[in-house]
């Protein structure tokens, strides 16, 4: 049976779930940018709290965990940078086909 602090934290957990995707499904299109570059940042500290697990000293597995956590952490970043990017080039003016 689970106790008490284990069902908190998964009501918690449930409920975050529920908000994050009613707050999500409500934002408009125009401002999917500016909050893929606010969560890159996000993903910018998690970078940074995984190279100091990483680079502790509490043993291999912490060690692999957190290098693991980098390569995640990095993934999710670029991947974070190339949709912003590609979606700010869909608001830049279209070239005519007769210039170079």
């Amino acid at each position: 049976m689970l106790e008490a602090p284990a069902i908190a934290a998964l009501t918690i957990l449930v409920l975050a779930l529920f908000v994050g995707i009613e707050v999500i499904s409500k934002v408009p299109p125009l401002l999917h940018t500016p909050l893929m570059s606010g969560s890159n940042a996000i993903s910018g500290i998690t970078v940074v709290g995984a190279i100091l697990a990483a680079g502790s000293d509490h043993g291999p597995l912490a060690t692999w965990l957190g290098f693991a956590a980098i390569v995640f952490a990095m993934l999710n970043v670029v991947g974070g940078f190339l949709v912003t990017n590609r979606m700010l080039a869909m608001f830049k003016p279209k070239k005519p086909k007769g210039d170079a």
